[in-house]
């Protein structure tokens, strides 16, 4: 008898939660990597929790014994990842190096949301300063920080709201 093993499933679009959701109900141990980090929303700096890997998500199976058949008629999924006929299974150790790998408070991968570290080109997006690229300093606060702007030939440390700067590039 072959262990059990994790497998690809492909969800509809935005659907991996609902297909989360479902394939649980059914039984199935699931487990779906999410990612945390910051984006741009309505011009301020807000963590969003979003799937790693958009439209996918993983399924534990022991082919032998666990019927598939109800996965591709699951709400939110499209069916389980084929390599021709058969379901192709994770590469092992993938799944549980995600696991391994998350946040324990959170559950999620994490890419570090400091934004920014000393030394990066920032662009400034508003206020009197806006369009003009400085270098980031530092925190200054949870919601401030001091960029290095060259202003007549000088840098000049200011302080701005996170909100107002973004990548330079």
């Amino acid at each position: 008898m072959k262990a059990a093993r994790w497998y690809a499933v492909y969800t509809k679009p935005n659907g991996e939660s609902i297909a989360e959701e479902n394939l649980e109900r059914q039984g199935y141990l699931v487990y779906l990597p999410r990612l945390k980090q910051a984006r741009r929303r309505r011009g301020r700096w807000v963590g969003v929790v979003e799937p790693l890997f958009p439209r996918y998500l993983f399924v534990r199976l022991e082919m032998e014994r666990d019927n598939i058949a109800p996965i591709r008629s699951t709400k939110g999924v499209t069916g389980l990842v084929r390599f021709g006929r058969e379901p192709a299974p994770v590469p092992d150790g993938f799944v549980e190096s995600l696991q391994a790998a998350a946040d324990e408070a959170s559950g999620c991968q994490v890419i570090d949301c400091t934004l920014f570290k000393k030394g990066d080109e920032v662009r400034i997006l508003d206020g009197p300063f806006a369009g003009y690229n400085a270098v980031f300093e530092g925190a200054n606060g949870e919601e401030r920080v001091i960029i290095l702007l060259n202003l007549m030939g000088r840098e000049n440390a200011i302080t701005v709201s996170r909100h107002q700067i973004a990548p330079a590039s």
